[in-house]
C-alpha cells in the first residue's frame, strides 16, 4: 500500500527553535522598548531587571518542557514505509536485467500510458524495458546508462501550459538546463506529445531531443511529434511501428513474433476481507477521505463542500454554471489566476451497464497485482477495491479507447471478423487507420459503445480494468480572489453534452458531475475532491500597471478573480492602473455571464472600460478581436507607453490565435512596424511576462 508516514498521526514535539521563535514573535517589542531607555545607567541599577529574570525563567521552563516532551513515545504509524526507495534507475536496471528505460513527462496520463506501452513492447523484441517517472529517480545518473550493454533511453515528453514541462518533469528540465554532464555513449530517442493549436507546440519534447544531443548523447531514432489536435494515437502508432524495426537493426535483434497479449497484472479476488482495508475512491492513503489531513495535493485532495451552485445563463440551450466550494480550515492558499483541480466520478448508469454487459458482480473486492515484482507501480489503481469503485473513481471509461486496448481485447471476440477488425485498427496500415478514425474517433465510441456494437466481444472485466487509462483530475481557472474570498474557491464552467453520430448522448464527465453537486443533498453536504495547481497567470506586481483582459465565454473565469483583486487593492488605497475587460458571448439576453457584477464593477470604477461583443445579436458576427481593433489607439497607448499587461483566457484553437493577430495588426499600424517586427514585439512581451495566456482546446 502507499506509504502514509509523513502525513501519519505522529504528534511531533515542537522543536526548541520553534519555541524560541514563537517567543520572539509573541514579544516583538521587548528589545525595542529596552533600547529606548536612557543610555546613562544609574550605578546602583541591579545586573538583571525584573523583565530579564522573567524572560530567563520562562526560557528555562520552556527548555525543560521541550526536553520532557521529547521523551514521549511516538505512536507507531499505521503503514510502514518501504525502507529505502531505489532512486538509481541504473542499479534497478542492472539488478533486474533491463536495457531499455522509458521516461515520461505526463500531466494528464497519456505520456505515462505511451511509456508503459513502449516498455511492454520491448518484450516482443527480446529486450526488457521499464517505464520510469523522472521525478522518482536521480536523473544525473543518465550518463551511467552506457554501463549497460545495448541500452536505450526513450523519453515520452508532453508539453504543458505555455511550452512548459509537466509537473513531474520540472526537475529533469531544470537539470538539463544547468547540466554540463557528459552523455557520451548514451542512446536515446524522444516522442513528444503536444497540440498544434498552442503557441509552443511540442516545445518540451523538442527541447529534450536537442539538449540531449548537445550533451553528447546519441539520437538513435528521429523525434516523434504527436498532435492531440489531430490524431495523437495515430501519430504514436506510426512512430512506434517505424521505431522498433529500426531498433532491431541497430541492436541486431529480431522480433520474437510474440504478438499475443502480455498481461501486466494478475487478478486476486478477496472473499473475506475486512472492508476497512478496501479503497473506496481515495488516491493515496486508505481512509484519507474520512480523516482529512493537510497538506492537500494530487495524492491527497481536500473534500471541499459545495456552498453555491447556480446556473449563470438566463436562456438558451446550454448550461453555464457558477460553483463555490468551501476551503475553511484546510490551510489551502491560492492566488488569482491559479487553477483548481477536481476529481470527478463517472456516471453510475454507465458503470452499471458495463457490469451488466460483462455479467459481473461489481461489488466483488479485487486486487490487480503487478507480475513484475520489481516495478514501482504495484497496482494500476489503488487496491484492494471493488470493480464498481474502480470504474467509478479510478478509470477513464468515457474517452474513446486507444488502439492498444482494442488490440489486447481482440482475442476475446468470438466472431473472427470482429477480431480481425480490432487488430486491424491497431495497425499502421492505411485501411486500419481509417477504420479506427471512423469507427472509434469520429463516431465517438467509448468502451461501452464498442461492447454494445460488437456483441461477440465479452472480455474478462479484470483485463479491461488493467487496460483502461486512469480517470484524470480536471483543471478550472479559479474565478475568485483570495484577498476577497480567502475561504472559498469559485468555478465557472459550461456543461458538455452532445449527440454522437451513432445517436448516443455523450456527457462530459466532470461538468455533468459538477452540475449535479447540489448544495444540500438529502441533508448531506455535497463535496468536491480538489487541490490547487499554481500558475504563471498573475496580476502585475505593480498595481499601477494597466491590465487588458480578453476572456470570452467561460474564459471570463480568472478575470472575475482579477477584478475582485483590483477592487480590493483600490479599497486599500493603492494606486490602481486602468482595468480593461473584453468579454464576448452569443446573445446579450442569454449568456452574458456575470452581467450584474461586471456592470457594477464598471459603475464603481474598478473596471475602467467594459467592452462586450455579442456575436449573434446582429447580422454580422462580432467577436472580441473586432472590439480590440475598434479601440486600437487606446490599446497601443496602454501597451507601448503605459506598460500594460495583456491577459487572454479561453479557446486556444480560434480565439487566442485571432486575438494575437489583432495585436500584431495594431502594432503594425500604430507602431509603424512590419509584420515580422510586430510578431517579435508581441513575443518580447510574452518573454517579459506582459502577454500571458490561459487557454485550452
Amino acid at each position: 500500500g502507499p506509504s502514509c508516514t509523513g502525513r501519519g498521526s505522529e504528534t511531533q514535539a515542537p522543536s526548541l527553535m520553534m519555541i524560541l521563535e514563537a517567543l520572539c514573535v509573541t514579544m516583538p517589542d521587548v528589545e525595542a522598548e529596552s533600547s529606548t531607555q536612557p543610555e546613562a545607567m544609574e550605578e546602583d541599577e541591579p545586573l538583571f531587571s525584573n523583565l530579564d529574570l522573567f524572560l530567563f525563567t520562562l526560557i528555562a521552563g520552556l527548555i525543560i518542557y521541550w526536553f520532557m516532551s521529547r521523551k514521549k513515545a511516538e505512536p507507531i504509524p499505521e503503514f510502514k514505509a518501504p525502507s529505502t526507495r531505489e532512486t538509481s534507475f541504473i542499479e534497478k536496471m542492472k539488478k533486474t536485467g533491463r536495457n531499455i528505460v522509458v521516461f515520461y513527462g505526463s500531466q494528464t496520463g497519456t505520456g505515462e500510458e505511451f511509456a508503459n506501452r513502449l516498455s511492454k513492447d520491448a518484450q516482443r523484441y527480446g529486450m526488457k524495458g521499464m517505464a520510469a517517472d523522472p521525478e522518482e529517480y536521480d536523473m544525473c545518473e543518465l550518463s551511467r546508462l552506457a554501463e549497460i550493454d545495448n541500452s536505450l533511453a526513450i523519453f515520452c515528453m508532453a508539453t504543458y501550459g505555455e511550452g512548459d514541462p509537466t509537473d513531474n518533469a520540472q526537475d529533469f528540465y531544470d537539470w538539463l538546463q544547468e547540466s554540463d554532464g557528459e552523455l557520451n555513449g548514451v542512446n536515446y530517442t524522444v516522442f513528444a506529445l503536444g497540440n498544434k493549436t498552442y503557441e509552443h507546440y511540442n516545445a518540451m519534447g523538442a527541447y529534450v531531443d536537442k539538449r540531449l544531443e548537445e550533451l553528447g548523447a546519441k539520437r538513435v531514432f528521429d523525434l516523434g511529434m504527436g498532435d492531440d489536435d489531430g490524431n495523437l494515437e495515430e501519430d504514436f502508432v506510426t512512430w512506434r511501428e517505424q521505431f522498433w524495426p529500426a531498433m532491431c537493426e541497430h541492436f541486431g535483434v529480431e522480433a520474437s513474433g510474440e504478438d499475443s497479449s502480455i498481461r501486466q497484472y494478475e487478478l486476486k479476488e478477496h472473499n473475506d476481507i475486512n472492508m476497512n482495508k478496501v479503497y473506496t475512491g481515495e488516491f493515496g492513503c486508505l481512509k484519507s477521505f474520512e480523516t482529512q489531513k493537510p497538506p492537500f495535493d494530487a495524492k491527497n485532495p481536500f473534500l471541499a463542500p459545495v456552498i453555491v451552485n447556480r446556473k449563470l445563463n438566463k436562456a438558451g440551450n446550454r448550461h453555464l454554471m457558477h460553483l463555490e466550494v468551501d476551503i475553511t480550515g484546510s490551510k489551502i492558499r491560492y492566488e488569482s489566476g491559479d487553477h483548481v483541480a477536481v476529481y470527478p466520478t463517472n456516471d453510475t448508469a454507465i458503470v452499471n451497464k458495463l457490469g451488466q454487459i460483462l455479467g459481473v458482480d461489481l461489488d466483488t473486492v479485487i486486487s490487480l497485482n503487478n507480475l513484475d515484482e520489481e516495478s514501482n507501480k504495484k497496482h494500476p489503481f489503488p487496491c484492494p477495491t471493488t470493480y464498481r469503485t474502480a470504474l467509478t473513481h479510478y478509470l477513464d471509461i468515457i474517452h474513446p479507447p486507444r488502439t492498444n486496448v482494442l488490440y489486447e481485447l481482440a482475442q476475446y471476440a468470438t466472431d473472427p471478423k470482429d477480431q480481425e477488425n480490432m487488430r486491424k485498427m491497431a495497425s499502421s496500415a492505411p485501411e486500419g487507420k481509417a477504420l479506427y478514425q471512423s469507427f472509434v474517433l469520429e463516431d465517438n465510441r467509448n468502451i461501452l459503445a464498442i461492447l454494445e456494437d460488437l456483441p461477440s466481444l465479452r472480455p474478462p472485466i479484470d483485463h479491461l480494468c488493467e487496460l483502461m487509462p486512469r480517470l484524470q483530475a480536471r483543471y478550472y481557472s479559479i474565478a475568485s480572489s483570495s484577498k476577497v474570498h480567502p475561504n472559498s474557491i469559485h468555478i465557472c464552467a459550461v456543461l458538455v453534452e452532445y449527440t454522437t453520430k451513432t445517436g448516443r448522448l455523450t456527457k462530459g464527465v466532470a461538468t455533468t458531475w459538477l452540475k449535479n453537486k447540489l448544495v444540500a443533498d438529502n441533508g448531506h453536504k455535497s463535496t468536491v475532491p480538489m487541490y490547487i495547481r499554481k500558475s504563471q497567470f498573475r496580476l502585475p506586481f505593480k498595481a499601477s500597471n494597466p491590465v487588458i483582459m480578453v476572456g470570452p465565454g467561460t474564459g471570463i473565469a480568472p478575470f472575475m478573480g482579477f477584478i475582485q483583486e483590483r477592487g480590493w487593492l483600490k479599497e486599500q488605497g493603492k494606486e490602481v492602473g486602468e482595468t480593461v475587460l473584453y468579454f464576448g458571448c452569443r446573445h446579450k439576453n442569454e449568456d452574458y455571464l456575470y452581467q450584474e457584477d461586471l456592470e457594477e464593477a464598471e459603475k464603481t470604477g474598478v473596471i475602467t472600460k467594459l467592452n462586450v461583443a455579442f456575436s449573434r445579436d446582429q447580422e454580422q458576427k462580432v467577436y472580441v478581436q473586432h472590439l480590440l481593433r475598434t479601440n486600437k489607439e487606446d490599446l497601443w497607448r496602454q501597451i507601448h507607453t503605459d506598460n500594460a499587461h495583456i491577459y487572454i483566457c479561453g479557446d486556444a484553437r480560434n480565439m487566442a490565435r485571432d486575438v494575437q493577430t489583432a495585436f500584431y495588426e495594431i502594432a503594425e499600424e500604430l507602431g509603424g512596424m512590419t509584420r515580422t517586427q510586430a510578431t517579435d514585439y508581441i513575443k518580447k512581451l510574452m518573454t517579459k511576462g506582459r502577454y500571458s495566456q490561459d487557454v485550452w482546446s
